[in-house]
């Protein structure tokens, strides 16, 4: 490994990282703090691009225009200024994933994962044991005003002691649903690195079980649901695989309607199934949001308010849109929701066909790679998107932050033959030389 090579996968890890663990650094050090962070990690991630000269040739057509949608609705937006803000962000996480689909290998971006991963569930452990076994209570965000304690919602305590309480841990990233994302994505993640690596399959077993802890430790019934559905994809990936290459049409068929019918039953049992979870029937609260935001999505059905990603609580409608027992929310809980109520229907179709096209890819690529330690890099993209589906039901972290960068990643990663790319891109010393990857990787 070059010095170079070494220090992209350093800044891939740290990147990931904070968009992970956003609300750690916003914890930790205010907006301000994080801010000054992304804009560094921003700055260094166009200079990467810039040395390595990335070209832009196979990008999704469906990409640049849902990307083009999202520009163009400054011009209609409600409120002009916090979508501009918006896109920029959104741009910003795209280049970030242009960096690490096109400028380092899968396997690099694998260990960067990796990293980021290991540190978001190293650390949300090690603070969730300190608060329980030294601090003895809850603690607050350091940006918090303290003034009055007895009015502050439970929502916003970065820690609410219940490690040894039974109760749901939120880590470091002060949220249970965020911290068992991180977890589920760690054991796709150590599970592609234990397909890979057959000499360190104990300690990476060792991650995958950590993970998993965690991930039962934050009773996320969304992200198990979420799990649920890469375990399926998984599944249904290696049996159709075994269909000889030619005669593979009617079995994926197959699998669809399997799903299908499943999604179907799960809806009609959704009743046992929340009372077995110990959850609400409204989805803690998401049916009130969905009505509301219905509600806007009614005034500008077809081009939406203006693209923003989070909602700013600045702006109207959405400064007192959501208020539930003190908490004020500012997302709608569904990313389709999400993107209907910013880019209207347009815009929301551009994101399924986006979405749709770099999912059947994923498919036919999970499908088409030859057996052996390449495998598992090529079912990654098709595991990474069919959580980021399932998830996208009850969150709409899709459209932001990590979930955005992983999104767009799968799909550059798709548009060619990812386990061909890391074998030619696997030439430090011809990255080293021209500062650029294979021409291959064109």
């Amino acid at each position: 490994m070059t010095a170079a090579s070494a220090y992209r996968r350093a800044l891939a890890a740290l990147g990931l990282f904070t968009l992970m663990a956003g609300d750690f650094w916003r914890y930790l050090l205010s907006w301000w703090g994080w801010g000054a962070i992304v804009g560094v990690l921003l700055i260094l991630t166009i200079v990467e691009l810039v040395r390595a000269r990335v070209s832009l040739r196979r990008t999704p057509i469906a990409l640049v225009v849902l990307l083009a949608w999202m520009t163009a609705s400054i011009v209609w937006s409600a409120y002009p200024g916090s979508s501009a803000i918006g896109v920029a962000l959104t741009l910003a996480a795209t280049a970030f994933a242009l960096l690490l689909a096109r400028a380092m290998t899968p396997a690099d971006v694998v260990q960067a994962l990796s990293w980021a991963v290991r540190t978001v569930l190293l650390l949300s452990l090690a603070f969730e044991a300190i608060v329980a076994l030294v601090i003895g209570h809850r603690i607050l965000p350091l940006w918090v005003d303290y003034s009055d304690l007895d009015k502050i919602p439970a929502a916003f305590y970065w820690s609410r002691d219940l490690l040894l309480q039974g109760g749901q841990i939120q880590g470091i990233v002060g949220n249970s649903n965020l911290l068992a994302f991180a977890a589920l994505l760690g054991v796709v993640v150590f599970g592609v690195e234990w397909a890979r690596e057959p000499l360190r399959r104990v300690s990476t077993g060792i991650w995958i079980g950590l993970a998993i802890v965690t991930l039962a430790l934050t009773r996320s019934s969304t992200v198990f649901a979420a799990a649920a559905g890469v375990a399926v994809l998984l599944l249904g990936a290696l049996l159709v695989r075994r269909a000889p290459a030619g005669r593979r049409v009617l079995p994926t068929l197959g699998f669809v309607a399997v799903v299908i019918a499943a999604a179907v039953a799960v809806f009609l049992a959704r009743g046992p199934i929340l009372a077995f979870l110990q959850k609400s029937p409204d989805l803690t609260n998401r049916f009130d949001i969905w009505r509301a935001v219905l509600g806007l999505i009614e005034q500008r059905p077809v081009l939406g308010w203006g693209w923003v990603t989070y909602w700013p609580p600045w702006e109207e409608p959405f400064r007192d849109l959501v208020e539930i027992r003190g908490v004020h929310y500012y997302m709608a809980h569904n990313a389709w929701l999400d993107a209907v109520l910013q880019i209207g229907l347009i815009g929301a179709l551009l994101l399924a066909a986006f979405v749709a096209v770099a999912l059947v890819r994923a498919w036919i690529t999970a499908l088409d790679a030859p057996r052996g330690r390449d495998l598992a890099l090529a079912v990654l993209p098709l595991l990474l998107l069919g959580m980021l589906l399932v998830h996208s039901l009850a969150e709409s972290r899709m459209l932001f932050e990590i979930g955005w960068v992983l999104l767009v990643w799968s799909a550059w990663e798709v548009t060619a033959r990812p386990w061909v790319r890391a074998r030619d891109r696997e030439v430090p010393e011809e990255l080293a030389a021209t500062g650029r990857p294979p021409e291959a990787d064109a």
